[in-house]
């Protein structure tokens, strides 16, 4: 699956998802790091990757068609809690449900959302 993760995911959970066979793009150390949010979704558009952020102001693409959101919202993160929230929404899902979908993880609960135009 081709992913683009937000610099705010931790490099474990790079480093496992691209063990798991996914293409990942991180933009850490690039000259695209520290992107607006709004050009950031074009790129992750315009490459058809799922984005994986700890960034809630993207849940505004929700009604929109996209490749796939997945948003981490805990209430005192840390790299090790994001990354085992990432990886249990990353199998949770099979690649092909990610089309139209955002899931966003939050401590305990998790909540969904499908554009309609996704299936």
């Amino acid at each position: 699956m081709k992913i683009f993760v937000d610099e705010n995911i931790p490099l474990m959970t790079v480093r496992v998802l691209r063990e798991m066979g996914h293409d990942v793009r991180d933009i850490r150390g690039t000259a695209d790091e520290g992107m607006t949010d709004d050009a950031l979704w074009e790129t992750v558009q315009r490459e058809g990757r799922l984005l994986i952020t700890t960034d809630k102001g993207f849940t505004q693409h929700r009604y929109e068609l996209h490749h796939g959101i997945l948003i981490v919202r805990l209430k005192q993160p840390n790299r090790h809690k994001i990354h085992q929230r990432v990886m249990q929404a990353i199998t949770q899902f099979a690649a092909k449900e990610w089309l139209g979908l955002l899931v966003v993880m939050r401590d305990v609960v998790q909540s969904v959302w499908r554009t309609g135009r996704g299936k």
